[in-house]
Parts: structure tokens; sequence; C-alpha cells
């Protein structure tokens, strides 16, 4: 061990978890596919490449710094071990990042994240058989002019998912399969409909992504539209949730169904074929115990609302004034029919005459009167309507194009949909700073969300993969919880390897490099993960 005096001053930098992030991206060969796509023009030290590589150390540096804040995420880490010899701080600054995120945005972001993808799936057998579609809306601060590079993208005001109305917004859609993995990205202006969107990204898929066998694409209720399903047609296997709005669902839902139990026993089910927008498909309509126990506890509530509701409605009904008593009766029985969950509790047809001049007084007998009628009603709740709808708590209903899908297969393909929208929970995780937004040109927006997904893949990638090989081995490591798994989140991986630094000595010529407080299980991690990780921490 050298001694304290031959420490070289400034040498104590992070590697951290950085390490294992670098030897994924090596392994799955991205800069390879940038510098084939943008390679670069001019005699800079550092490849398109090499930048990317950059930014994605970066985003999945899990600090509290802004991406644009670009030198001083790498003051404190070990940059040449990270990015290559020679490689300094001074060579990552705001022109290099623009440059590339320029060059990207040129090429096409979408296009780009398409080509990693299919070179990273060659080599793998990750064996796809579900594509998990879905948006969500990134806010932005400040104006955004019309940009050309940007593909048709505008910055604008949408529907916020966010709830900040008062900021501009752009909407990322994402496909992810069954573990997680982003397979499609592609950017739309603020204010595009879900509708839209969604068929767009299905669309693509099936255009870019090409997959042996049966492929399913799933989307929320959104998707599901006459005109999405009639453009897909019959060779687009697809499953989604019906909108619960359709008059043929709320049917459904409330009729009267043998349920089947599913091989998960917190849900029943019930079958129905259906042509829905002329496409032959299999509705499933399920009851979740789950689902229902969360709706009891708003049931209650929305009694309530109804109920004041009512009252409303039968106030004007009591003020109305009808000509014959089977007018005022009919008026009854319609407002019955319109609140199906109430009866009356006492029901009478008054009677009022009154003269048809306006003159004091009590009517002669030849002069001529009116007789009107009113109702006069009071209303409680039908219990016998009531407990039918709280029986019908927790359903729902599913559809596929696939009549071949079993009820018990259409539900675990769906309830996959998490996925997807984990994937979009982590890409706005407050530590992920890379979602925080504040480049002023639409086109580097495009660039740098293709960045982000980007992230998301390598992690999801990583994670999956020690996953898998803890189970091939039949090994564990220390989990969150310090019990021992074969599932731990990549993210907690990287919180353990966070005290990882290299340390410099110089004797003479001789400079000797140390990694400290490495551990033995840290050594499995990399061992398991593969040669490429494992180097950046020797």
């Amino acid at each position: 061990m050298p001694t304290s005096a031959d420490f070289i001053e400034g040498s104590n930098v992070s590697i951290g978890h950085l390490g294992i992030v670098a030897g994924a991206f090596d392994t799955l060969g991205i800069a390879g596919v940038v510098d084939r796509a943008i390679p670069k023009t001019r005699h800079h030290h550092l490849t398109h490449g090499d930048i990317v590589k950059a930014m994605v150390l970066n985003g999945l540096g899990f600090v509290e710094r802004r991406l644009y804040l670009y030198p001083e995420f790498f003051s404190d880490i070990a940059v040449d071990r990270l990015l290559g010899d020679g490689v300094t701080i001074d060579h990552l600054n705001d022109d290099v990042l623009g440059r590339t995120l320029d060059a990207i945005a040129a090429y096409g972001p979408t296009e780009l994240f398409n080509e990693i993808v299919a070179e990273c799936l060659l080599a793998s057998d990750y064996g796809t058989h579900c594509l998990h579609v879905d948006t969500t809306a990134f806010s932005v601060s400040g104006e955004y002019d019309a940009d050309t590079d940007s593909r048709e993208m505008t910055i604008t005001y949408g529907h916020p998912k966010d709830g900040r109305w008062d900021l501009k917004q752009f909407v990322l859609g994402m496909a992810t399969d069954q573990h997680g993995i982003p397979l499609f990205l592609q950017t739309f202006s603020g204010n595009e409909s879900d509708k839209k969107t969604l068929l767009t990204i299905i669309t693509q898929l099936t255009e870019n992504l090409q997959h042996p066998g049966k492929v399913y694409h799933i989307a929320d209720a959104a998707f599901y539209t006459a005109e999405n399903l009639a453009t897909l047609g019959t060779h687009t296997f697809w499953i989604s949730r019906v909108p619960a709005t359709l008059n043929e669902v709320k049917d459904l839902v409330a009729a009267d169904l043998p349920l089947h139990p599913c091989a998960d026993d917190r849900y029943r089910y019930a079958e129905h074929m259906s042509e829905y927008a002329g496409i032959p498909q299999k509705w499933v309509v399920y009851h979740s115990a789950p689902m229902q126990e969360q709706q009891e506890k708003t049931f209650a509530k929305r009694l309530e609302k109804d109920r004041k509701k009512a009252e409303t409605s039968l106030r004007k009904l009591r003020a109305q004034e009808f000509a014959c008593e089977p007018d005022a009766r009919i008026a009854a029985e319609k407002w019955l029919q319109e609140h199906l969950q109430f009866r009356f509790s006492s029901l009478d047809i008054r009677t009022t005459t009154r003269k048809l001049t306006k003159k004091r007084g009590r009517p002669k007998a030849d002069e001529p009167v009116e007789t009107v009628y009113t109702v006069s009603a009071e209303f409680e709740y039908n219990p016998l309507v009531v407990e039918q709808r709280r029986q019908k708590l927790g359903r729902f209903v599913l559809a596929t194009n696939d009549r071949e899908l079993s009820p018990d297969d259409l539900l675990k393909n769906y309830k996959e949909q998490g996925t997807v929208e984990r994937g979009f929970r982590f890409l706005k995780d407050p530590s992920f700073r890379v979602a925080e937004i504040y480049l002023k040109k639409p086109s580097r927006i495009q660039a740098l969300a293709m960045i982000m997904v980007l992230c998301l893949f390598i992690y999801a990638m990583t994670e999956f993969r020690l996953r898998r090989k803890l189970q091939e081995n039949g090994e564990t490591v220390t989990g969150q919880t310090k019990k021992q798994t074969r599932k731990p989140t990549l993210k907690w991986v990287f919180f353990r390897f966070r005290g990882v630094r290299e340390l410099r000595f110089q004797a003479g010529e001789t400079v000797t490099v140390l990694v400290t407080n490495m551990n033995p299980e840290f050594w499995k991690i990399l061992r398991l993960l593969g040669t490429e990780y494992k180097n950046y921490y020797l």
C-alpha cells in the first residue's frame, strides 16, 4: 500500500455505480450505432457516440444537477476511466453537448433509437410478445418558437397530466416490452390527443419492429375508438380496456352474468363476442375483488352525491303544472326511470282550481276556471337497485382481436401495462434530473427525449440482465430489505455502489491506481453482469 505522502492531489474521484452504466453502454454496442448514424465531421476529440455515453452517465447519475450543468457533473467523476484515456472535463462543455443534440435531431431521434434497439435485440433473446404503449406530457418553461428541425413537434399548451396548466408541454410516446424495456419512442406536439398518438405509435411499431410470432400491442381505453380499430384491422393484434362510457359496456357490466374464476383468484370473468367497429373481437368482463374493495370506499359518497342531484331534480318536478292527472303521473314515472336507484316513499297528484281571469275573490258559478295538476312526492333509496349496483363494483371490460386468447392471458398481458407507466415515473423521478428540461429549441428537446428514454433502456436492460443471471446461477444478493433476493432493483444496486472511489498514488515515476470500498458482493454482481462491467472497477 503506498504511503499517504504519495497521494496525488485531486485524484480522489468517484466511480460509484457509473462503471456499471458504462459497462452496459459498451456491452450493448450503442456508441458504434451512434457513430455509424452520425459520424463526427470535424476534428473534435470525442465522437457523438462518446458524448451520448457521457450524457447517459449524467442521466443515470441520480444527482441533483440539471443536464445543462454538464462539466460540473463530472467534476468529481473518474472521467478518463469511464470515457477513455485522455478525456477530461474540458472536453465536455455546452458546445459539445449542443452539437451532439443537434446531430441527433437532424438524423431523427426516433430513427436513431430504433437502430439502437434493433442492434441490441439482435444479440439478445428477450422473447418480446407484448408491446405496452402509452404517452405522458412533459411540462417545460420558457418561450419556444417554430423550429424547422423539430419535425413538426410544437411546444404548446395541452391537457397537462401534472396539473401545470400555466406551462407549455410536449408529449412523449413510448412502447415497452413485458420486461419494461423501452423499444420505441416518439415525441408529439403538446396538444396532440392520446387517441391519435397511440394509433401512430402502434402503426410505427408494426413498420419498424419485426418480431417472429404473435405480438400484442397493449394500450389503455384512449386507444379504443372505432376509427383506430378499423385502421389496424385484423392483422395487428391488440389488447385494450374498453371505455366505460360505451353503452354496450354499461349494459354488459350491469347484466347478470355467470362469472368464472380466473387463475388469479382475485378475479372472475365472463366472455362476450363483439363486432364493434366491424372488427371481430373478444370482450371479457372481469370482476376484480381489489377494485371492488377500492370502489366501495367511494360508493357511499357517490350515493350521497346522486341523492342531492335527485333532490334538485324532484324539486323542479314538484314545481311543474300539468293539464291532466295522466300527464302528471307520466312525468313522475319518467323521473323514476331517470333515477333508478331511488323509489317514491310517497306520491300524490294534487289538483288546484283557479280563475282564468285575474280578478279578486272566489270565482262565480258560471265563470271559466282551470284545473292544474302537480306532483307531490318524497323519495328514498331503492335497496334492491343499490345492492345490485354494489355487486357490480369492480367490473371492467378488456377487448382483443385475438379471439383465441384465453381470459387469463388477456388479463395477465393487460396488467403488465404498468411496465410502461413505471418507465414514465422513472423519467419523471425527482432524482432523475435529465427530466428537467430547460433547452430552448424544440429540436434539442426531441433529441434530449431520446437520451432520456435511452437511459431507461440501458437501466431496464441491465436490471433484467442481472436478475436473469442471478436466476440462472442460483445466486442471490442483498436487497433493500436486507434479505437475500434474486430480483434486486438496479436503483438499489446503484445506491450500494455510491461509495466506490478511485485514488492515485505516485512513487517516483510509478503511478498506482486503487479502487476503494469494494466488497465481495459487489464483485459478485460485476462477475454476473460480465467482463465489460468488471473492467471499470479493476
